[in-house]
């Protein structure tokens, strides 16, 4: 995997939101390398409020964890910040879940993804 490091890179963030712990920690090992700083949570409503102190350039979401879907904490960070930059991921539903909302993710990818689409989506992001 191509590292993306470079000066800019390094202070940028992501959140990676996700209730199954083992998911959260393969997401860090594959962003880490693009320089980036990586914020892992399993709780939406805790990342939601870290997410209030601080804007991360990009968030990646579960769909399904319980309390607060996926696409609620979309809707939340969007309202905060319009211009979020959003990926929602999932194993159990496809892009229809958000083809009629108001508020909608950046990039959708269905789980289990290759890393090569992860790192794919974010670097399209952090690009855009």
């Amino acid at each position: 995997m191509k590292s993306f490091k470079s000066p800019v890179a390094a202070k940028l963030t992501i959140f990676v939101v996700d209730d199954e712990p083992m998911l959260l920690e393969l997401a860090e090992v594959i962003l880490q390398p693009l320089g980036c700083t990586v914020r892992t949570f399993r709780d939406p409503e805790v990342a939601l409020k870290e997410f209030a102190a601080g804007f991360p350039e990009v968030i990646i979401t579960d769909y399904a964890m319980g309390r607060m879907s996926g696409m609620d904490l979309i809707r939340e960070c969007r309202r905060l910040n319009p211009r979020q930059k959003m990926i929602l991921v999932s194993g159990t539903v496809d892009g229809q879940v958000f083809a009629d909302a108001p508020v909608k993710p950046n990039e959708f990818l269905s789980k289990p993804y290759q890393i090569q689409e992860l790192t794919v989506c974010v670097r399209r992001l952090l690009a855009a």
